[in-house]
């Protein structure tokens, strides 16, 4: 889109996330402020478009008025080792963890968050699409002695996700499977979960990412792509206008950057964070590698 400023960054991960150790993209400046283009390295180039769209409107269109003033997060756990997954649980203050699961590490790792961290804070997994139905079948009846608020993603298809959804001893949400609007119309047809979880970045952007919740008729968890708090304040921005969910939303990510490009990210307070936009520091971005 003309008329718009384009920044290059580059913030490097604390630690790997499913094998991505750094975040780069471009911020793009408009008439309403900042967005941001970074899509993840798996991306199709559908996906990569929308992602593009998603950023050219964050700069050029406001936000919808949020519907509460603070909302409450997760903070995610990389697939680590079981001592560093708990430390870096504990550290991040927030009372729902999510917590990445589906390799050989999987139950070690879960069992040693929910001792560090005791029963009252909320936990739930996300494999990554990494199981079959009845390897998740398995795995969730191990992991729900540990009080498993949730798993995203056990099963890679919409259509598995849908049988394992009838059998599953945990509530199922899709992600990888809902990358266009047209998916949440097939995942209410199937009645696939009982959440969905938005990337708006994949999806085409805040406005893109709430019809999708509409359609998908269940109760709808906005989440990051491990943006920078300038994309992450547009994930913010869905949260703050969704309806009401029992779930926390996945906008705690900024946790996990090692640096950032504004000189006041978005890392949450008490498991909390404020809707607001987000613009970048120019020192912080002279000092990032493009």
């Amino acid at each position: 889109m003309s008329g718009l400023r384009h920044l290059p960054f580059a913030v490097r991960l604390r630690v790997p996330v499913m094998g991505v150790v750094e975040r780069h993209g471009l911020l793009v400046e408009g008439p309403a402020g900042w967005g941001e283009f970074s899509p993840l390295p798996t991306w199709s180039a559908a996906e990569v478009a929308a992602a593009r769209a998603a950023a050219d409107e964050a700069a050029t269109r406001p936000f919808p008025a949020p519907e509460r003033d603070q909302v409450v997060v997760n903070a995610m756990v990389p697939r680590l080792p079981p001592d560093a997954a708990a430390r870096l649980a504990v550290a991040s203050g927030c009372g729902t963890l999510k917590v990445k699961v589906g390799d050989e590490l999987s139950e070690d790792r879960v069992a040693a968050v929910r001792s560090a961290l005791g029963p009252g804070v909320r936990l739930r997994l996300d494999a990554n699409g990494t199981w079959e139905v009845e390897t998740a079948l398995r795995a969730l009846r191990r992991l729900a002695r540990f009080d498993i608020e949730l798993v995203e993603d056990p099963v890679a298809s919409m259509e598995d996700l849908a049988a394992l959804r009838r059998r599953s001893p945990v509530p199922v949400a899709a992600e990888m499977c809902l990358r266009t609007v047209d998916d949440a119309h097939r995942l209410r047809r199937l009645q696939a979960a009982d959440a969905v979880v938005l990337k708006p970045q994949r999806l085409g952007g805040v406005g893109a990412a709430l019809m999708a919740a509409e359609i998908a008729a269940v109760p709808a968890i906005a989440s990051s792509a491990l943006e920078t708090s300038v994309g992450l304040a547009a994930v913010l921005a869905v949260a703050a206008a969704l309806p009401d969910t029992p779930w926390a939303h996945g906008v705690g990510t900024a946790l996990l950057l090692a640096g950032d490009v504004s000189a006041d990210p978005l890392l949450p307070v008490a498991g909390r964070l404020r809707p607001r936009r987000v613009s970048p520091d120019p020192a912080l971005l002279a000092a990032t590698p493009a």
